[in-house]
């Protein structure tokens, strides 16, 4: 369980005053050797720190080995909408997710567990975040761009990446909890991988959820299409294979309201995500089929247009 790891997250998180550095700060006295990179991003809105973590796997690239590397990214716009909200909003939970994961996996190499496979775990902090009009509740908005996040997170050197998000503000998926997405590739919405449907009802004990997804949403922003969320946007900044894991609702909650995140909730969905790294590393979770995707390329080509901007 990640209970432990999720409240002190929160209570370092929920602070007007929090930055890059003091999460940095908390995760190196986990374990002081952790390689760790705080990065402020100015963009059109203000400014935020990117923190980016690397954890290596016992048998991970950066060791000389070979197992693939996976991707583990908070997306969000902001954990706090300060002046306009008082305290952390139901859109930091990407963050909140992403920075858990890293003091687990942390805790864990203290305690003799180490994955077989690097780790990039990566998110942003900025507790006073826009906020932006969308239909059919407000948006958090963002202070810097969505391609200056990609460009920081999406790295060629990720085999494999998910992707959790705050997915509330929407009435597509009704149900209190997480939900995951089909597997995004260079412009396909390919089959729900079964390995991640597998994984799913084992650590939830519940039948898995998946919520839809539409062509607009595997587009980038920015070219006046209607999107769910940022959720899939790693999608088109990279070729391999995404997953959206989405912090759900049964009802519509807009992503700059306060006390609407639930610490059960975030830590399924980090919990899931830990067992996917895991065997990711091991080579036994497979986020698409490689055939299948050998085949389709072969009889439709490339989509990869559609991870382009076009205004």
């Amino acid at each position: 369980m990640l209970i432990k790891q999720i409240i002190e997250v929160f209570d370092l998180l929920d602070d007007a005053n929090v930055n890059g550095q003091k999460v940095k700060d908390y995760l190196l006295a986990i374990r002081p050797e952790t390689e760790i990179v705080v990065k402020p991003l100015v963009g059109p809105k203000g400014v935020t720190d990117m923190i980016k973590i690397w954890i290596p796997g016992t048998n991970g690239k950066k060791n000389g080995g070979t197992a693939p590397t996976l991707g583990l990214l908070g997306r969000l716009g902001g954990i706090g909408a300060r002046p306009e909200m008082i305290g952390f909003v139901s859109d930091g939970d990407g963050a909140l997710v992403a920075i858990t994961l890293a003091s687990k996996i942390l805790d864990m190499q203290n305690k003799g567990d180490f994955l077989p496979g690097d780790v990039f775990i990566s998110t942003h902090i900025c507790p006073n975040a826009p906020t932006s009009p969308h239909f059919p509740v407000p948006f958090m908005g963002s202070p810097v761009n969505m391609a200056q996040v990609n460009a920081e997170e999406v790295t060629p050197e990720l085999d494999g990446i998910l992707s959790v998000d705050t997915t509330k503000g929407n009435r597509i998926f009704n149900h209190r909890g997480f939900a995951i997405s089909p597997t995004v590739k260079q412009g396909y919405i390919l089959r729900t991988s079964e390995d991640l449907l597998d994984i799913m009802s084992t650590t939830t004990g519940e039948l898995p959820k998946v919520f839809a997804l539409t062509t607009q949403d595997i587009t980038p922003y920015g070219n006046d299409l209607y999107h769910l969320n940022s959720i899939l946007q790693p999608a088109t900044a990279t070729d391999a294979p995404v997953v959206g894991v989405a912090i759900t609702a049964q009802t519509m909650v807009a992503g700059c309201a306060s006390g609407a995140s639930h610490f059960t909730d975030c830590e399924e969905a980090a919990r899931f995500m830990l067992e996917v790294a895991k065997r990711f590393g091991a080579g036994t979770c497979q986020l698409y089929d490689k055939e299948e995707w050998e085949k389709i390329q072969e009889k439709y080509g490339s989509m990869a247009h559609l991870q382009k901007l076009h205004k």
